[in-house]
């Protein structure tokens, strides 16, 4: 019963949040958005607490009707179909009561660079922009470019994107890492196959009340846009690089012809930086984990690898080994991937329980 118990205590919190919420008069912006969250994450829990209570009652009802020789055949079958449902509920819950990462429904903050082995690293990065954009197509989100410095074979040196969608930080995070390719260049005469490889890192996207900036820390420099190849984008300062001073972190932004939405742009880069920065400070074992996902661009430090001639792609973290190359590359089965990977993080975090 004390695991009934619980449950009607998260019951009882969530409506306790709702009266809270219609009262008002909170202190300030995060006090709401904070209870607000607080609400929004427990109903989707109630939800499933409530669909289990209503199982567990029935079933424990037609338990009792089996011995009702005018009621046995209806509570047998009743009895059949939750005597599964039951348990299927359960560790659907239990899933849901995992504590919950704050960011997972934040938009996402994805940066792509190329690392190791020169243009086809920068070919394999634009390979992976596409990968995301379509992959983001199908799920439904935004995917807005905030900064790129493309190459003159269609591939890029770095490419930051904006990935906005419900849960798009949630599917996205775990692709933080490097990549690693091995395929036949395009440039390669003599047909042997090269292994490159590009970084990605995943970021939430956060706001002035995730991060609080001093105007006075930062430094905002203007200069000329430019893009590949060196070729003026315009003849104007239009481009903005801010540092934060303390940090000394630097973004720069000139994708837009507009110095005020390249500011507003460098800005959410910014802070996702320093907000990332922030959680790993708080979290030794995040940022340790971190640190082995990005890593440096070498090719021997790798989350996954892509093999052309063979047709597969590896995920060293799970052993998890798909031959559907083609698909995976345009998004369509990058869920397969990123779904295992989620449920293997469930599965150790349950364990940990």
């Amino acid at each position: 019963m004390a695991f009934i118990d619980k449950l009607n205590e998260l019951k009882t919190k969530h409506a306790t949040l709702g009266d809270r919420l219609l009262e008002g008069g909170f202190s300030d912006n995060r006090e709401f958005a904070k209870i607000s969250k607080e609400y929004s994450d427990l109903g989707d829990i109630v939800e499933i607490i409530d669909r289990y209570l209503s199982a567990v009652s029935n079933f424990e009802q037609a338990k009792k009707l089996l011995s009702d020789p005018e009621m046995k055949e209806i509570a047998q079958m009743e009895y059949e179909d939750l005597k599964d449902k039951v348990p299927a509920l359960e560790k659907e819950l239990q899933i849901a009561l995992l504590p919950k990462d704050v960011d997972d429904d934040r938009n996402a903050i994805l940066e792509i660079r190329a690392g190791t082995g020169g243009d086809e690293a920068s070919l394999f990065a634009g390979d992976l922009f596409r990968m995301y954009q379509g992959y983001a197509s199908l799920k439904g989100w935004g995917f807005e470019i905030l900064d790129e410095s493309p190459t003159d074979l269609k591939g890029y040196k770095e490419v930051i994107v904006l990935v906005s969608g419900k849960g798009a930080y949630s599917r996205l995070k775990f692709e933080s890492g490097t990549h690693r390719v091995q395929r036949v260049p395009e440039t390669e005469a003599s047909g042997r196959v090269h292994t490159s490889a590009a970084t990605v890192a995943v970021m939430p996207e956060v706001s002035e009340i995730d991060v609080e900036l001093n105007p006075a820390e930062l430094r905002i420099d203007t200069f000329r846009a430019s893009g590949a190849g060196g070729q003026h984008v315009n003849k104007t300062d239009s481009a903005i690089r801010i540092t934060h001073i303390p940090t000394n972190t630097v973004v720069a932004c000139q994708d837009e012809r507009s110095q005020h939405k390249n500011k507003e742009r460098a800005m959410k880069m910014l802070m996702a930086r320093l907000y990332d920065v922030q959680k790993e400070q708080q979290d030794k074992e995040r940022s340790s984990a971190r640190k082995s996902q990005v890593g440096s661009g070498d090719r021997s430090e790798r989350i996954r690898t892509y093999n052309f001639p063979q047709s597969r792609v590896s995920d060293h973290r799970i052993n998890l080994t798909l031959y559907k190359l083609a698909t995976v590359m345009t998004g369509e089965d990058l869920d397969e991937l990123i779904g295992a990977l989620i449920t293997a993080s469930q599965l150790e975090a349950l364990q940990n329980l």
